[in-house]
């Protein structure tokens, strides 16, 4: 989920995995899978910023375990 706001200032959270594109015309639009549109404040950039650090964050779990299963595995192979 990432927070945006609408061109009044009104804060909304969206689901970044619905996000279909992004357009700059001038304002931003996010359109969605669900035939939605969102004109908002923030630039195209700050929208991609916004879903990067979305992304990363559901999948730091993932890459953090992995790190840490090749650790114990390479631990358990010297041991060997």
């Amino acid at each position: 989920m990432i927070r945006v706001h609408r061109l009044n200032g009104q804060a909304v959270v969206i689901n970044a995995e619905l996000i279909e594109s992004i357009e700059s015309v001038p304002d931003t639009v996010i359109n969605l899978y669900t035939n939605n549109r969102l004109i908002i404040k923030e630039s195209m950039d700050e929208v991609y910023g916004l879903i990067m650090e979305y992304k990363r964050s559901i999948h730091k779990p993932t890459i953090d375990n992995l790190t840490k299963s090749t650790i114990l595995s390479e631990h358990k192979q010297k041991r060997d």
